[in-house]
Parts: structure tokens; C-alpha cells; sequence
């Protein structure tokens, strides 16, 4: 794989999607920076992490058939591939946080942003931007944030942990190409944070309500049971969880 190391930047997505549009690149191209001065996170977020001690990195992700119908397979296939590895290192308590941020317990661990490129209802290439808390010891309290190092109690080799990332991507991506996306899903929902337990919303507003997640459509939607039992569906912009 095309591993392009960058000592700052302002935003590896941002980079990466310069450098494609300039001359294509191939697929799975990474480009990763010791700091990021304008790390990206959902919703128009900031992603803060501390230089040399974390992967801020992002990767090309060219697909053959995917319909814009089906977007949600790819947040899917990338949170899953980063779970996986986190499990391997014996990281506990994980769950991926609809969409894509995964926890440990009910911090946060790994944030992820996805920017696709679209054609005739297909997703041309992805843009998967990763920021993953390895070696950082502290972090301000509002973050509820972890990393690696807290449980493993020793540092982690960044270069070796990119390697296998990437290496899973490509496995689960495989998923998508293959159309297996009943299997990918059902990965997904298993391991889904809070997934059929009562839990708090927020809506724009700040209206809290009660919610029980039953589904994630293949867009990216959430289905939630409400408290008068009828389900209802809502995207990222109308509702966050009140905590975790």
C-alpha cells in the first residue's frame, strides 16, 4: 500500500482529496500526519489530538459498484475493521457508536469521517478519515475520551498498528464488493452501542426523549422504537445520544 507520512497538516482528508483530484491515485493510497491543525470530525466537530502520539491518518477507498442507496455499508465495513483490531489488542468494552465512533465502555476511542465522491447514484471513491487515541495519557475532561495506553500500559507502535488497520479496511471492503451486505449489517448491529436497550435521545432542539434503537437502514438512518411503541426514523442531523 501508498503510505504518505506528513509531519503537519492541516487535514489529511482535505490532502488526500487534493491530491486525488490532481492526479488519480491508487486505490487505498494513506496519507497519515504526526498533528493535525484541523482535524474533522462528524458534524462539522474538531477532532484534537495530541502530535506523535495518535493516528490522524486518512485513506482512499476506490469502489466498483456501490449505489449512493447503499452508503451506509461503507461506515459499516470501516468502524468494523477498526473494532476488530482494537479487539485483537485486547482493548475491553468495545462498541461502535451509531454511526461510526468507537467506545471503550463509554468513552470514546476512535472517531470517523467519510467523504465520498458521486456519480450517477454510485460512490466513485471514498475519503475514510480516521483519528484513533493510541499513546495520549491525558485528555480535557469534556472529551470523555480514552486510548490504547490506558489499558495496555505501555505504547503502541504507530507504524505497525497503520499497517493492520489498512490491511482490515481492505477485508471488510470486500463485503461491499461482494454485495454481501446482509452479513456486514448483522457485524454491525451485534456490536452496535446500546442496540435494543432504552437510551436517552437529543433532538435539535434539546428535547430529550426516551429511544430504543431497533435498526440502521442501508443509508445510514436510525430506526428507533418510541416510547409509544411506534418506530420512527431519523438521520444524524435530527437526534444524537444525551450521553456517552
Amino acid at each position: 500500500m501508498k503510505i504518505i507520512k506528513l509531519s503537519a497538516i492541516d487535514s489529511t482528508n482535505s490532502f488526500l482529496k487534493e491530491l486525488e483530484r490532481k492526479n488519480d491515485q491508487e486505490n487505498y493510497t494513506t496519507v497519515v500526519a504526526n498533528a493535525q491543525t484541523k482535524g474533522r470530525g462528524q458534524m462539522h466537530t474538531k477532532w484534537a489530538s495530541e502530535p506523535y502520539k495518535n493516528l490522524t491518518f486518512s485513506t482512499l477507498i476506490n469502489l466498483k459498484k456501490l449505489k449512493t442507496s447503499h452508503s451506509a455499508y461503507l461506515s459499516f465495513a470501516i468502524s468494523l475493521a477498526i473494532f476488530d483490531i482494537l479487539q485483537e489488542y485486547d482493548i475491553p468494552n468495545l462498541k461502535i457508536k451509531w454511526p461510526n465512533d468507537i467506545l471503550s465502555g463509554n468513552q470514546k476511542i476512535c472517531g470517523i469521517l467519510i467523504e465520498n465522491t458521486i456519480s450517477k447514484h454510485r460512490i466513485i471513491n471514498s475519503i475514510a478519515g480516521i483519528g484513533l487515541n493510541v499513546n495520549q495519557e491525558r485528555f480535557d475532561n469534556n472529551l470523555h475520551a480514552t486510548s490504547m495506553i490506558h489499558f495496555l500500559k505501555k505504547e503502541t507502535s504507530l507504524d505497525a498498528l497503520l499497517q493492520d488497520i489498512v490491511k482490515n479496511i481492505k477485508c471488510y471492503i470486500q463485503y461491499i464488493e461482494l454485495e454481501k451486505f446482509a452479513a456486514l449489517k448483522a457485524l454491525y448491529l451485534q456490536n452496535l452501542y446500546k442496540v435494543d436497550i432504552p437510551t436517552a435521545f437529543k433532538d435539535l432542539n434539546g428535547h430529550i426523549f426516551m429511544g430504543i434503537i431497533k435498526d440502521v437502514t442501508d443509508q445510514g438512518t436510525i430506526i428507533l422504537e418510541l416510547e409509544d411503541e411506534s418506530l420512527k426514523e431519523f438521520d444524524l442531523k435530527e437526534i444524537s445520544l444525551a450521553r456517552a
